[in-house]
């Protein structure tokens, strides 16, 4: 069986291409779609909806966000911006946008507020910070681009990640920047949840709270009861883990150390997986030696990196 080394040793995988060039490409992040609530009542329906405080950001604003089973669960995350007091757009990755409109349409009822996946917006990586936006703070005009920074920690030598909304991209397909991407979601511990992992998973199981994405405080939505009551009660046992193992893993796929099975793969890029692990195990995050994983692979677990709160 392959040793992997401990953590401290393991040296970070590099992007594809170059993303400190001043010129890095923009390039069609397909795997995202954009969501649009427009409408007086945009910003209340989605308070009472979904598990951030909507009401507290301002125009100009986006946070990290998710919709909940009654239970709890987490059915989708997206990030939530603010445009004007009228019109948000959800950036809604994996997630079957369609669907995901269609159910949120059940609770409508009489608010002032449309609905719509709006394929005629595109979205854009690119593997550089932006040179408008920074923090929670979104930059441009609407009818022709916005762009967010989700920088986050990166490694000296990536120069950051910004991401483009707009009528029109200019931006090709590129297999590689997407499983950058999506790579670098994993290492700050923003989950990318397809659709074997949609409500399975609580936002304390998750580890939401590093990325500040839900709320125990606004007040009443889906869910809200059972986090509120996890959280003030300190029930959670168990968070997420990022793990490399010597092996591709997939969602689903158990971790086990010594036959014993301490958490499941949740969503993974090449060689690292964000886990649902225990938090309490002493095993739980196996860091010196190896540990059978899925399919007889090995694992370690990894710091995940900060600097993506928003």
């Amino acid at each position: 069986m392959v040793v992997i080394p401990e953590p401290a040793s393991l040296s970070p995988t590099p992007m594809p291409d170059n993303p400190q060039t001043s010129n890095a490409p923009w390039f069609s992040l397909y795997d995202h779609r954009l969501v649009v609530l427009q409408g007086r009542d945009a910003v209340a329906f989605a308070q009472a909806q979904t598990m951030n405080d909507v009401a507290a950001l301002l125009d100009g604003e986006w946070h990290w966000n998710g919709w909940l089973t009654p239970k709890g669960r987490v059915i989708a995350l997206f990030a939530l911006i603010r445009i004007d007091t009228d019109t948000l757009w959800m950036v809604v990755p994996d997630a079957d946008a369609d669907v995901l409109v269609e159910r949120l349409r059940r609770f409508v009822f009489r608010s002032k507020v449309s609905l719509a996946v709006r394929d005629d917006l595109h979205v854009a990586g690119r593997l550089r910070a932006s040179d408008l936006a920074s923090g929670n703070h979104w930059a441009g005009d609407p009818a022709t681009a916005i762009e967010l920074d989700l920088s986050g920690d990166l490694d000296p030598g990536h120069a950051g990640r910004s991401l483009r909304l707009g009528p029109a991209t200019g931006a090709g397909r590129d297999a590689a920047g997407i499983e950058a991407w999506r790579r670098a979601d994993l290492e700050h511990g923003w989950p990318r949840l397809d659709a074997t992992q949609s409500e399975q998973w609580t936002p304390q199981q998750l580890s939401l709270d590093r990325l500040r994405a839900y709320s125990v405080k606004k007040g009443c939505y889906p869910g809200q009861e059972i986090v509120a009551r996890t959280h003030f009660l300190g029930q959670a046992k168990r968070g997420l883990g990022l793990v490399r193992a010597t092996e591709l893993l997939a969602p689903g796929d158990g971790l086990s150390v010594s036959d014993t099975t301490v958490g499941t793969v949740v969503s993974a890029a090449g060689d690292v997986a964000l886990a649902v692990m225990s938090l309490e195990s002493a095993v739980a995050g196996p860091e010196n030696d190896e540990s059978p994983a899925g399919g007889g692979a090995s694992w370690v677990r990894m710091p995940m990196r900060g600097g993506l709160v928003r």
